[in-house]
């Protein structure tokens, strides 16, 4: 009975194939009038109109299918350009980074230089650490007692004066910038000599005032003001001479009082140190 049905489909298989051929035959070789070009125009006129209506149909399915694939595709380009922005992001502020540390480093070599610093053992070193208060504006640098740094050592960047070292152990010491309330600097204007004690401005951290500075001398707006570099009073400078610390703003004159208020502008920015150098040796002047 198996043998008999695959013996019948076999044949009706090869019938099928051999009037396929027949009628392709046929087809070919008669004119474009003949009865099987007709016989396919008319099956044609038959179907269009239910081939239109399955394609209006279909229509919403194919655009909804379309649209899926067009949004997969366009998240997947979407992850793949916010991938690419993350990698430019980084390379960016890589460079910025880098560019910023090697102008901050060329800064201090320029300042060793210029202030004759090298005589001092300057240490340079990363900030790694600030201060989370205003008032007690201290920061953390990554060298310690095991490089050399002590309390009481001056501590500079770049552009001038930045403060002292507070405090210490074998690897990381502690920064009391120039503009911490306890902060007292040993000063005077770098043209003229005048003498004062550079001191933070009550209310204003990140300005300096030049106290005790007499109304007789006279002191003018954008006069560099460095660390005198001698005692002054009672008040002894643990600081080298010339060290910059900042550009005078403003003088008020006090008729009540024997002393003008020098306003001062450091020349550091301190709420933006990442190097700074610890001078090891604070009496190794010439």
């Amino acid at each position: 009975m198996y043998k008999q049905t695959v013996r019948r489909r076999r044949a009706v298989l090869g019938l099928l194939v051999a009037l396929s051929l027949i009628l392709l035959t046929a087809y070919f070789g008669e004119s474009a009038g003949g009865g099987l070009h007709a016989l396919q125009r008319g099956v044609l006129q038959v179907l269009a109109p239910i081939q239109e209506g399955a394609n209006r149909a279909l229509k919403p399915f194919r655009d909804l299918a379309g649209w899926f694939s067009d949004t997969l595709h366009a998240r997947d380009q979407r992850d793949k350009l916010r991938k690419q922005v993350r990698g430019l992001r980084d390379q960016a502020i890589s460079g910025q980074s880098a560019v910023r540390e090697n102008v901050e480093l060329k800064g201090l070599l320029g300042l060793d230089r210029s202030a004759n610093l090298t005589a001092y053992h300057p240490v340079s070193a990363r900030v790694i650490g600030r201060s989370p208060t205003v008032w007690y504006q201290t920061l953390n640098v990554d060298h310690g007692s095991s490089s050399g740094v002590r309390v009481d050592q001056p501590v500079v960047d770049g552009d001038g004066l930045v403060g002292k070292v507070t405090s210490v152990t074998g690897a990381v010491a502690q920064v009391t910038l120039i503009t911490d309330h306890t902060s007292g600097v040993s000063a005077k204007v770098a043209d003229t000599g005048v003498n004062g004690i550079v001191q933070p401005a009550i209310g204003n951290p990140n300005y300096l005032l030049l106290d005790f500075v007499s109304n007789k001398n006279r002191v003018v707006k954008g006069e560099a003001i460095v660390t005198a570099g001698t005692r002054s009073g009672k008040l002894e400078s643990l600081f080298p001479p010339g060290i910059p610390i900042g550009s005078v703003t403003k003088v008020d004159a006090q008729e009540v009082n024997l002393f003008q208020r020098v306003h001062v502008l450091p020349y550091a920015d301190l709420r933006k140190l990442d190097f700074v150098q610890v001078l090891t040796r604070p009496g190794a002047g010439p």
